[in-house]
């Protein structure tokens, strides 16, 4: 089958389950331990932001052939306090399963942005890099918003920065960790990139949730 038409198949799955899609997010490099492995994260990881009614899913994408795992997930919303409980991951992908809470509990690299006040975060269970998400793999965390909170408050507070999401990276070939924060693409993801979140969001779409309150 033509990708084209894999495409489209996709995009049509996400909107028959009502995942609306609302924005794309790249990641940027914090730490810089090493250059080669900092630029794997920033072309292989990206997040999209779902609305769920009064409910929003984060879905965490490594996309690519480089060696890498996403291990550590945070986020700072200590400014607005849009979110209010996690309720629920989404590691149904194989390979992948997380629990809340992140250790290390905060995000190394954090002063290079001004410090980071973690309001949540989600670590794989041991062992720790083959349970993250590695290439062509995904993580979902279902919020609920808080009770005073709306979904476009959410996105203009994640463009803003008010609310920040940062990553703590492993397993790169050469070995070492990176920590990234997400930044508003200002183009267009790459075709591949666009397909590989499609083909992992209609996989993603047919399965039930593996975590609820």
């Amino acid at each position: 089958m033509k990708r084209a038409h894999v495409f489209c198949i996709a995009i049509v799955v996400m909107v028959a389950c009502g995942q609306v899609f609302a924005a794309s997010y790249g990641f940027t490099n914090i730490t810089l331990n090493d250059p080669t492995n900092a630029a794997i994260g920033e072309t292989q990881l990206s997040m999209s932001v779902f609305d769920h009614g009064s409910q929003a899913l984060f879905e965490f994408y490594n996309i690519g052939e480089e060696a890498c795992s996403i291990t550590q997930i945070y986020f700072d919303d200590s400014v607005l306090s849009l979110l209010d409980s996690i309720a629920y991951i989404d590691d149904s992908d194989p390979g992948v399963s997380f629990s809340e809470g992140a250790s290390p509990p905060n995000l190394p690299g954090r002063n290079a942005v001004g410090g980071f006040t973690v309001s949540f975060s989600i670590s794989p269970d041991a062992p720790t890099q083959p349970n993250g998400v590695n290439p062509d793999e995904t993580v979902g965390i279902m919020f609920n918003l808080g009770s005073t909170s709306s979904f476009n408050e959410l996105i203009t507070g994640v463009n803003h920065a008010d609310l920040r999401v940062g990553m703590h990276v492993q397993g790169f070939e050469s070995g070492g960790s990176e920590s990234y924060i997400h930044v508003i693409n200002s183009a267009p993801m790459p075709a591949t990139a666009w397909l590989g979140a499609a083909l992992l969001l209609a996989t993603l779409a047919r399965r039930r949730p593996t975590r609820r309150p």
